[in-house]
């Protein structure tokens, strides 16, 4: 793995072995956040060239310490709204990684990328690392767009992808914490000013958006995969969820499911198609206590592998950029 050089990197373009991120290895940090700040400018050189960076040996031990360097490195900090799992709040825009059950994958997804705001970077920093597993791994979107089937690009390209969620306080996220209110019309008004179409069936919240899969970066125009669709699909659901979901709330209330655009279903077979030209791209280093990672939330899409043992990782979604609807 390289080494890049602290004293030396801010003038390097940055540079990873093949399967794995790009890795700065911090030598003496005793103040962790005023390196970051000394470092920021050279790190997101980094993260504009690789899409990612590592830093490893930053010392952080506690929660405090880590959400002081993700408010300095994700610079303008966003508050998330539309999560689709639960997390919990450290300080004021700092999660917790989404609670996922560990013996599952997390499968490939940019962060919101179905909200018309999203975080252009991400930032991550492990407290508690697990035995087994566990690492966020990473693909380069601009490869996977050209690796998948044209036809299936062109198809979703024209139509785009359509998300549909039912909330309720069974399974999922209710929609109170996904929208951060219990008012139902403070739901109402975020849905209209977002394009989401919405309908209450008593307590329960059913919507729907539609979203393009392609983006350009707004950096240098590359055109990148940039959806949920596979992660948020029904087929991604480990089968035992899947057909008890089904059995207990109907097709039509899952949690979330994608289809294209014009309601089009998107098959088992299209699914396993994009996450195995993910997996052909991915790259991933195990979790270290401290590390910390930046993240081009929009030329880079992030997993979570399954893992044994305990798992502490700090996130804050940063940089907003908004879409017109």
């Amino acid at each position: 793995m390289p080494q890049i050089d602290t004293d030396l990197f801010a003038g390097l373009e940055g540079h990873r072995d093949e399967g794995r991120p790009a890795l700065v290895t911090v030598a003496d940090a005793s103040d962790p956040a005023a390196w970051a700040a000394q470092h920021q400018e050279a790190l997101y050189r980094i993260v504009a060239s690789q899409g990612a960076v590592l830093v490893r040996g930053l010392g952080l031990t506690d929660a405090a310490g880590a959400a002081a360097v993700l408010k300095v490195l994700g610079r303008d900090l966003m508050s998330e709204r539309e999560a689709f799992a639960p997390r919990w709040t450290y300080d004021d825009r700092i999660y917790s990684s989404s609670k996922w059950p560990p013996n599952q994958p997390m499968c490939m997804h940019h962060e919101l990328s179905y909200a018309v705001e999203f975080p252009a970077t991400m930032v991550f920093a492990c407290l508690s690392a697990p035995t087994a597993g566990g690492a966020t791994a990473l693909a380069d979107a601009g490869r996977v767009l050209q690796q998948l089937p044209s036809d299936l690009v062109e198809r979703f390209e024209r139509e785009g992808w359509l998300l549909t969620r039912s909330y309720n306080e069974d399974i999922g996220v209710p929609w109170s914490e996904a929208f951060g209110t219990t008012d139902r019309s403070e739901v109402e008004r975020y849905c209209a000013a977002n394009d989401i179409s919405f309908e209450w069936r008593g307590e329960e919240l059913r919507t729907s958006q539609r979203r393009p899969a392609v983006l350009r970066h707004p950096a240098d125009g590359q055109r990148l995969w940039f959806n949920q669709i596979a992660f948020l699909n029904q087929w991604t659901m480990a089968p035992e969820v899947r057909e008890y979901l089904v059995d207990v709330y109907g097709p039509e209330g899952l949690p979330f499911n994608t289809s294209f655009g014009d309601g089009g279903e998107v098959t088992e077979d299209v699914v396993a198609l994009i996450n195995k030209v993910y997996d052909s791209v991915t790259v991933a280093e195990p979790w270290r206590p401290g590390d910390v990672m930046l993240v081009d939330n929009l030329r880079t899409a992030h997993s979570r592998l399954p893992y044994d043992g305990a798992r502490e990782v700090l996130v804050a979604m940063a940089n907003p950029t908004t879409r017109s609807v």
